[in-house]
């Protein structure tokens, strides 16, 4: 039985109507036990069942959700990466939600920091493997780069997948968006030193770019290292309309998509755009 601490679920507005193209979207973050794979099983879906009870279509997890950095013992947690995906799958699909997050990965002798993208109707439709890896704490001495950036077209629209560190490289964002994003995600675990960045960077990319902005960040301390928490959605004009603050727990609102062609029609970048001067 997990222990939950400090819940909170933090409803912010509206009822799902996905045919007119508003959902109610989430954010889930918690204190990820190193190498605990069970425990932060447990507490993933408690959060998934408390947010399908309200009708949630798209909840986004913490980096590394299942076993964070758990390092020194990356392949026997990869090895459990395709049963909790079919538990996921499973649960998405009976409860009509997408679920997003990361998970370690082994392809051959590569261990991947990749995002799983499972679809409401539970087929995963993408795993994105993260491209810029933070040599800070040491990830490109455990883990291999990505090679490829993924949007995918869901049940809930055109989707972009970043993952932490990526949060600091504005040409991801911006290939995404020229791929036709209208919503970016982002699973991470960032630090509390770097939180105003967090939110900063977090904006930045949703207004530049003129799409939502799902982001999870974990809780807790790890190695030394406190995390706040502050997992948010923004809307395209930078506004955050959902903060989970410091505390375990969720947020969610109701996004509506048509805003993004709105504001893209509003303030045309797209085609303002120079491409013969810089690309």
């Amino acid at each position: 039985m997990v222990k939950i601490t400090k819940i909170r679920i933090k409803k912010i507005t509206g009822k799902t109507n996905i045919l007119n193209n508003e959902m109610n979207t989430a954010v889930i973050q918690f204190d990820v036990k190193k190498g605990e794979i069970q425990a932060n099983l447990d507490t993933v879906f408690f959060y998934l069942k408390k947010l399908a009870a309200n009708n949630v279509r798209l909840a986004v997890l913490p980096e590394m959700f299942s076993c964070s950095f758990d390092n020194d013992n990356l392949k026997e947690h990869a090895g459990q990466t395709d049963r909790i995906i079919k538990q996921l799958a499973r649960f998405a699909a009976k409860n009509n939600m997408a679920i997003a997050g990361t998970l370690p990965e082994q392809k051959g002798e590569h261990i991947y920091n990749t995002m799983s993208f499972i679809d409401t109707d539970g087929k995963v439709k993408a795993n994105y493997r993260k491209l810029h890896l933070f040599r800070l704490t040491g990830e490109h001495l455990y883990y291999t780069a990505g090679e490829k950036t993924k949007v995918i077209d869901t049940t809930l629209g055109r989707i972009g997948l970043m993952t932490c560190y990526d949060l600091r490289f504005p040409e991801l964002a911006r290939s995404l968006f020229l791929q036709g994003a209208r919503i970016i995600v982002v699973s991470a675990q960032w630090p509390s030193p770097r939180k105003n960045h967090w939110k900063t960077l977090v904006r930045a990319r949703a207004i530049e770019n003129q799409l939502f902005m799902v982001c999870s960040n974990r809780t807790g301390v790890e190695n030394g290292l406190s995390f706040p928490g502050v997992s948010v959605i923004v809307d395209p004009l930078g506004n955050i309309i959902a903060d989970a603050n410091e505390f375990e727990g969720t947020a969610f609102t109701n996004i509506k998509i048509e805003m993004v062609d709105e504001f893209r029609t509003l303030i045309p970048c797209m085609s303002d755009r120079r491409e013969e001067i810089y690309g």
